[in-house]
């Protein structure tokens, strides 16, 4: 009798899709709940936000090298610049370490929140911030912030990338602190400068860090097609109670290579 029985793909599934909504859930609704206050123009909101833009611009304004750095920093930061050394740490990560799956994930990971953060500018179409004497000028719209957002999505998706590549523990914590310095210098440089309202940063930041969160818990646990050719911890968090159970009996050892090959 075939002892081998190919395991239900379901409850990895929904345990995956689960844990996706558990961030993706409270993200959206600060995007969705701040974005109906910009849309209606919620006074008390309007009012901190001026207030801060203000008392930031003031700050900027007589500071010549404190706003040539800003603006630097403001080029740097474009998001096409971001991914597309995030698309090369990609090939980097599949070509010359193996990591195929981590890879692709990624990719999406970046090019999904590139384009929810285009598509949010759209559906709230906030003005930017009007000031009398503008320390720097910027297209489009304000919330939330692109560059905040995109810079967060992307900071946090390397870091998860590199991940199983920072061997030393004081390499993962360098790049987590890196990482935090980097959207935090971000975010501040849109506010000094003027051209984006804190809360618009504010949301951006938390969109994008949720957003690739949101999606790396989707993406742990799942199995591909062929995970030969996809070496990486995340993929299949089961594989050392499977490995266990084959231990115990030799046909499990079939039954772990049906489970693998099966894409839920």
């Amino acid at each position: 009798m075939d002892r081998h029985v190919t395991p239900d793909p379901a409850p990895t599934r929904t345990r995956r899709l689960g844990r996706a909504a558990a961030y993706a859930i409270p993200v959206a609704a600060i995007l969705f709940g701040v974005g109906f206050l910009v849309r209606s123009q919620w006074g008390p909101l309007q009012s901190l936000d001026d207030a801060v833009i203000d008392s930031t611009t003031s700050f900027t304004r007589p500071r010549d090298g404190v706003r040539s750095f800003l603006i630097f920093w403001q080029e740097l930061t474009q998001p096409i610049k971001l991914y597309t050394v995030g698309t090369a740490l990609c090939l980097w990560v599949w070509l010359a370490k193996g990591l195929r799956t981590r890879a692709w994930w990624a990719f999406g990971t970046m090019m999904l929140a590139w384009m929810i953060g285009l598509g949010a500018k759209y559906l709230f179409q906030r003005a930017r911030p009007l000031v009398e004497d503008p320390v720097s000028e910027a297209p489009g719209y304000s919330f939330p912030s692109g560059h905040a957002l995109n810079s967060a999505a992307w900071a946090t998706t390397v870091v998860i990338l590199l991940w199983p590549l920072l061997r030393p523990r004081a390499a993962k914590v360098a790049a987590v602190v890196m990482a935090v310095l980097f959207i935090g210098l971000t975010a501040l440089d849109r506010v000094l400068l003027g051209v984006h309202y804190p809360s618009d940063v504010t949301v951006g930041v938390l969109t994008g860090v949720g957003l690739a969160l949101a999606s790396y818990a989707g993406y742990t646990g799942w199995n591909p097609p062929h995970p030969e050719d996809a070496d990486d911890p995340d993929l299949d968090e089961d594989h050392d109670v499977a490995g266990t159970a084959g231990t115990a009996d030799p046909s499990a050892t079939g039954s772990l290579r049906g489970r693998h090959t099966t894409h839920p």
